[in-house]
């Protein structure tokens, strides 16, 4: 059973819900404007609006409006200038809707996204992102685009492997590496090394260096 701490200060409602349940043993915060909460056919959720803060593990959710569903609050929904952060990976989410699942861990963001991997110094954005943060896999969907140093990638789906700094693509994909280009059907960008390899159809530009 969750046990809630609730605390009003300066017009804000914070609340805390410490979970025993042994799928969840993280601390589980969270503090908005204004709450307001439902049950319908067993199912509970809570609604937070205004300046609305979700703190679960290692994310940190802000948003607009923020949804908490789910028997173990293990579904949160965010809307309107979302802002996320991973805080032992040190990865940065923007987008219009985010939805999370604290149980598998798996972020997914939708409309105007950016997946920001500070670690790593590499960008990617796209119209939807889903994160596994489990096997750090990040899959990256319509008008994808991935920046890393010398490297700038277009296309219509990509896969980010994190744990291995790989980059997959496919869907028209071009890369752009410093004032080189490639084209084909699919692309692999190793982005430790910036080695490109090449599948399908491949086309390209090089130039030398003076």
């Amino acid at each position: 059973m969750n046990a809630v701490i609730c605390k009003k200060a300066t017009g804000i409602f914070v609340y805390a819900l410490l979970l025993s349940a042994a799928l969840f043993a993280d601390t589980f915060t969270f503090k908005a404007d204004h709450m307001s909460g439902s049950r319908a056919a067993g199912r509970e959720m809570l609604v937070l609006t205004g300046n609305a803060e979700v703190h679960s593990d290692t994310m940190l959710l802000r948003a607009e409006r923020i949804e908490i569903q789910g028997k173990d609050n293990e579904f949160i929904d965010c809307s309107g200038n979302v802002w996320g952060l991973e805080e032992e990976k040190n990865i940065i989410f923007q987008t219009d809707r985010l939805r999370y699942d604290r149980s598998q861990k798996i972020a997914r963001l939708e409309g105007n996204s950016t997946l920001e991997d500070r670690q790593n110094e590499v960008v990617a954005k796209g119209r939807f992102i889903e994160y596994n943060d489990k096997n750090e896999i990040a899959v990256i969907q319509v008008a994808v685009r991935l920046f890393k140093e010398n490297i700038v990638a277009r296309s219509e789906y990509a896969v980010y492997r994190r744990d291995k700094k790989m980059l997959d693509l496919s869907g028209f994909p071009v890369v752009f590496k410093k004032s080189d280009e490639f084209r084909a059907e699919r692309i692999r960008v190793d982005l430790d090394t910036e080695d490109v390899s090449m599948q399908g159809t491949v086309q390209g530009s090089i130039k030398s260096e003076e």
